[in-house]
């Protein structure tokens, strides 16, 4: 690998210490070669006309509307803010999954790629906030723009073990109703729970008129299980241990996750949530671009 390549992959970055390292890293490389953000701007947003009267500017003036009605017509828009970005952490017990060959669990993996959203939030002058929450909300930082708040949120992730069950949908329609203003919701978690329960709550997300990002992390294990001996599975989140031969479960055990992982991308798809499924042996730059670059082409 080259040098800054080097630093996308998670068998690299779990050897660095801190998240604020990680982040600069993974970051710094994606955004060398942006030239444009694909943030900014997003809340400029048309409200509604109003008749003309002398002296208005007539830069706002709909065409469109006076060529159909012969009457003069002024667009006014909402008040122009910076993105507001709310990035959603799952710190439930099954995101300390680490399977036999990965680098990192999943909630490593998620808390370097929130750590990197967050980092790259704050550079574009953009706000950023961060909720924690397994069966409740853990932490809830409210969004800033201070270049400052990023150390509070590093603190926040280093000091987010993971505990308890996860309850999802419940989790998401409090949300819904705490986060007031409208923007991006930023999801990191392996989503292991009822799927109608988690798109009741995105459908509340999508009510309020947030945009949705999911980044449905697995361990390769997970989504692979390329187990044959038999062995003892310990249970998490409250789930007992198991001794089996996973050689009689696999062809169940895929065809049961295949339609789990189906039926959830369907619905955010409904939705119209931007849904990633993101395995924690994927390189950071992959991950950040399947995200990003599509947003940038529709801003271009």
């Amino acid at each position: 690998m080259t040098e800054p390549a080097r630093y996308f992959d998670p068998e690299t970055l779990a050897k660095i210490q801190g998240l604020q390292l990680r982040a600069r890293h993974i970051v710094e490389g994606y955004v060398s070669g942006l030239h444009r953000s694909p943030y900014h701007g997003y809340s400029i947003e048309f409200a509604e006309h109003r008749e003309y009267v002398p002296g208005d500017d007539l830069r706002y003036v709909d065409w469109k509307v006076f060529g159909k009605t012969d009457k003069v017509y002024l667009k006014q828009y909402e008040e122009e803010t910076n993105l507001i970005s709310y990035v959603l952490l799952d710190t439930s017990e099954s995101m300390a999954y680490r399977g036999p060959d990965a680098a990192m669990s999943k909630l490593d993996f998620a808390k370097c790629l929130a750590a990197s959203l967050a980092y790259l939030v704050l550079q574009q002058q953009d706000s950023v906030g961060l909720v924690t929450f397994d069966a409740k909300i853990n932490t809830l930082l409210r969004s800033s723009t201070n270049p400052s708040h990023l150390k509070q949120i590093l603190h926040v992730l280093e000091d987010s073990p993971p505990t308890e069950k996860t309850s999802i949908g419940p989790i998401f329609h409090d949300l819904a109703e705490r986060l007031k203003k409208r923007g991006v919701v930023i999801v990191l978690s392996d989503l292991l729970d009822n799927v109608d329960s988690l798109l009741a709550g995105l459908k509340h997300f999508r009510h309020r008129r947030h945009e949705v990002i999911l980044f449905h992390t697995l361990d390769p294990a997970e989504l692979d299980f390329p187990f044959r001996q038999t062995m003892l599975f310990k249970g998490l989140e409250g789930n007992p241990e198991l001794l089996t031969d996973p050689a009689s479960l696999r062809d169940a055990y895929l065809r049961q996750l295949n339609a789990y992982l189906k039926s959830l991308k369907t619905g955010c798809l409904a939705q119209r949530a931007d849904y990633h499924l993101v395995r924690t042996d994927q390189a950071f730059d992959t991950v950040l671009s399947n995200c990003l670059a599509p947003r940038m082409s529709k801003m271009n």
